[in-house]
C-alpha cells in the first residue's frame, strides 16, 4: 500500500476546490457523471482503432444512493485506470501552490480552470468527507483503490474489482444531507445530465435520452419529432410556431434546435428558456452573450464544444468563436423568417401576432438583423383588409401620406377601437392607418424614426385629420370673432385633470363639434416616462397635454351661442367637451361621474 501527500507545496487545494471554482454544490454531480461518459467514450474510441481487444459488453453508467452508508456511488465501465494512471490524474496536481495557481491564471477565465486541467473530479470535496475511487483498467492490470479525506493525504492500493470501469464512492458529509435524498439526486441528474449520450441509470431507471432530436440530421427528422422534442423540453406549453435547426462544424461547431414560441401578452415573456450543452452536458439556461438579446424570447438548446462547462461572463464576452455563433443564430434566424414569409405569406400575416415581438425587438437591437427584417417586418391596416411591408406602405400612400420635408408619415393606432372615430376621419381623407399595439410599439416607433430617416410616425389621434400629414391652412369659420372668442371662454372652463388647449377651426360641418387630441410628441414623452422609473414617474404623473379643436362650422354651436342661459351654456360646452376627451380615454373617476350626472340633467331638461 502506497501513501503520500498530493503534491501541493504549500497550500491545500481543497479550499480552493469549494470556495473558488463552483458556485453551486450540487455541479459535483454533474463532473462526476460527464468524467463517467468520458471514460466510457474514450473506450469505444479505443475499441473501434483496435486498442481495446474484446466484447465492450454494457456500458451504462449508474448512480446508487445508500442513504444509511451515507455514501453516494458513481459507476462506470470505461477505460478504469492503472495505479500509475490514478497517481498522475488525482495526485500530481501540477501547480505548486494554491497562489501560485491563481496568479498564473489571473485573467483567464478562472471559472473555467477545471475544464483545462481535469479537476471535475475534485468537485467531490465539496459535499464529502471522504472520496474513495475503486477503478480497473481495460489494460491488463490489478485493480486499485484510492482514498482521500480532503486534506492532501491519500492511500493508494490494490483493491477487489473484477469488472473493467471506475467507482467514486463519496461518503457525504454533515452539511451535505440534501444529497442523501433520492428525490435531491434525480432533480440534479435531471437538469445537468438528461441528454447524456452514455445511457445512466439511477434506483433502476434509465434518467437520459442518449440521442436528443438536436444530434440528428434535420434530413432524418419529421415535424412530428421536432414537436415531441419541443414537448420533452416544455410539457406545459402551446406547441411552437416553427423552428431553426442548427448545424454548423465550421469555422465553429455548433448544434442545436430554437423554437419561436407562441407569444401574445407582455406576461406571458420569459427569458432564460434556450439551454445551453456542451457535448451534451447541460451548462447553463443563462445564455444572454451567446445568443442575441433579442432572440432572448426564442426556446430550446444548443450545444457547442467550443463553449466550456463552466462559463463565466467575461470569458463570452471575449470569446471569439461566441460572437460568431452570436451572429450565425442572428443570420439563421432572420433567413428562415424571410424564407417563411417568401414563401408562405399568408401563414407568416397569421402568425405576426407572435412574430411581431421578435422581429420588433430585433429590429431596434441589431441593425444586421434590422437589414433583413426590412423584407419581411409587416404592419396591418386598422380595419384588418392589408398588410403592408414598408415598401408596399410607402407605395401606397405617397401621394397622400408626404409631409412637406418629403418623409413618409405612416399614420398608425395603438387602440382601434378606441380611437375608432379618429381612424375613420383619416380613412374619410384616403389615408391609411396601421395597427401598432403590443408592448414594444413604442419604442419601436422612437428607433425606427432615427434608423429610418425618411418616415416619421404619427398616431391617428395626434391631431385633427386635416392636420395629421401637414398643418392645413384654417378653413374659414362661419362664426366672427366675437362667437369664437365667446366658445374658447366656454371651452376653457372645461376638461378636469388635464391641461387643455383650445382653437376653433372652420371644419367640415359634417365633422365632430369637438375634437381631442394629444400632440404627438408630449403623449410620447409621457408614455415613455410611465416606464422609465423613479424620474419617468414624475412626468407620467404630469396632467395629459391636449388640443380641443372646437369645429366652429357645426350646427351646435349656432344654438348654443344663442342660448341665452349662461349657465346651461356652460353645461352644454363642458359635455361636448367631455365626450372629445372620452374618446381619448382621458374622462376617469369623479369627471367621468359628473358628465353622466350632467348628461341625465340635461337630457330631462330638454324633454
Amino acid at each position: 500500500m502506497q501513501k503520500g501527500s498530493i503534491r501541493v507545496q504549500t497550500e491545500n487545494i481543497f479550499p480552493i476546490i469549494k470556495k473558488f471554482l463552483y458556485s453551486e454544490h450540487d455541479i459535483f454531480i454533474r463532473e462526476l457523471v460527464s468524467n463517467a461518459v468520458d471514460a466510457t467514450q474514450k473506450l469505444k474510441t479505443l475499441s473501434s482503432i483496435g486498442e481495446a481487444k474484446g466484447e465492450l459488453g454494457d456500458l451504462s453508467i449508474t448512480i446508487s444512493l445508500d442513504s444509511a452508508a451515507r455514501t453516494v456511488t458513481i459507476s462506470d465501465k470505461g477505460i478504469g485506470m492503472t495505479a500509475e494512471e490514478v497517481d498522475k490524474y488525482l495526485n500530481q496536481v501540477a501547480f505548486s501552490g494554491a497562489e501560485e495557481f491563481l496568479n498564473k491564471y489571473k485573467g483567464q477565465n478562472e471559472n473555467n480552470i477545471i475544464g483545462h486541467f481535469g479537476l471535475g473530479f475534485y468537485s467531490a470535496f465539496m459535499v464529502s468527507d471522504k472520496v474513495t475511487v475503486v477503478t480497473k483498467s481495460f489494460r491488463d492490470a490489478p485493480a486499485v483503490r484510492w482514498e482521500c479525506d480532503g486534506s492532501p493525504e491519500f492511500t493508494l492500493e490494490e483493491a477487489e474489482k473484477t469488472d473493467r470501469g471506475t467507482d467514486i464512492i463519496l461518503h457525504i458529509n454533515d452539511e451535505s444531507n440534501e444529497f442523501l435524498e433520492a428525490d435531491r439526486i434525480k432533480s440534479v441528474l435531471n437538469r445537468f445530465c438528461h441528454f447524456l449520450p452514455v445511457p445512466i441509470f439511477f434506483e433502476g431507471e434509465q434518467i437520459n435520452h442518449p440521442s436528443p432530436a438536436w444530434t440528428k440530421k434535420p434530413s432524418d427528422l419529421t415535424a412530428t419529432d421536432y414537436q415531441d422534442f419541443y414537448k420533452e423540453l416544455y410539457p406545459y406549453n402551446e406547441p411552437p410556431l416553427f423552428w431553426i435547426h442548427l448545424n454548423v462544424d465550421y469555422p465553429f461547431n455548433l448544434t442545436g434546435i430554437l423554437y419561436f414560441p407562441k407569444i401574445k401578452q407582455s406576461f406571458e415573456i420569459q427569458k432564460d428558456k434556450i439551454q445551453l450543452y456542451s457535448n451534451q452536458v447541460f451548462v447553463t439556461d443563462e445564455v444572454k452573450d451567446i445568443v442575441p438579446e433579442f432572440l432572448m424570447l426564442l426556446q430550446g438548446v444548443i450545444d457547442s464544444p467550443d463553449i466550456p462547462l463552466n462559463v463565466s461572463r467575461s470569458y463570452l464576452q471575449g470569446d471569439p468563436n461566441v460572437k460568431k455563433i452570436n451572429n450565425h443564430i442572428t443570420k439563421k434566424v432572420a433567413d428562415k423568417l424571410e424564407e417563411i414569409f417568401q414563401n408562405n405569406r399568408k401563414e407568416f400575416e397569421e402568425k405576426w401576432e407572435n412574430l411581431g415581438l421578435f422581429v420588433k425587438y430585433g429590429m431596434m437591437t441589431d441593425d444586421k438583423f434590422l437589414e433583413k427584417a426590412e423584407k419581411f417586418h409587416i404592419m396591418q391596416d386598422t380595419d384588418g383588409s392589408a398588410w403592408y411591408t414598408l415598401e408596399e406602405y410607402r407605395k401606397a400612400t405617397e401621394a397622400l401620406q408626404k409631409n412637406k420635408e418629403g418623409k413618409l408619415v405612416i399614420l398608425y393606432s395603438t387602440e382601434p377601437v378606441q380611437q375608432n372615430g379618429f381612424i375613420k376621419g383619416a380613412n374619410a381623407k384616403g389615408y391609411k392607418v396601421v395597427k401598432l399595439e403590443t408592448i414594444v410599439d413604442a419604442a419601436f416607433i422612437n428607433q425606427m424614426e432615427m434608423k429610418w430617416n425618411d418616415v416619421h410616425f404619427v398616431r391617428v389621434d395626434a391631431d385633427i385629420a386635416d392636420n395629421l400629414v401637414d398643418k392645413q391652412d384654417a378653413v374659414a369659420s362661419v362664426l366672427n370673432q366675437d362667437q369664437e372668442e365667446k366658445l374658447k371662454q366656454l371651452f376653457s372652463q372645461t376638461g378636469e385633470g388635464v391641461h387643455l388647449t383650445v382653437e376653433v377651426k372652420g371644419l367640415s360641418p359634417d365633422a365632430a363639434p369637438v375634437v381631442a387630441t394629444r400632440p404627438e410628441f408630449m403623449r410620447r414623452m409621457k408614455d415613455m416616462a410611465a416606464v422609465s422609473g423613479p424620474m419617468g414617474s414624475f412626468y407620467a404623473n404630469m396632467p395629459d397635454e391636449v388640443l380641443l379643436t372646437v369645429n366652429g362650422n357645426h350646427s351646435i354651436f349656432q344654438k348654443i351661442l344663442a342660448d341665452g342661459n349662461g349657465v346651461h351654456q356652460e353645461k352644454l360646452t363642458r359635455n361636448l367637451a367631455d365626450l372629445a376627451l372620452l374618446s381619448q380615454g382621458l374622462l376617469k373617476g369623479g369627471a367621468l361621474t359628473n358628465f353622466i350626472e350632467r348628461s341625465v340633467e340635461l337630457i330631462s331638461g330638454e324633454q
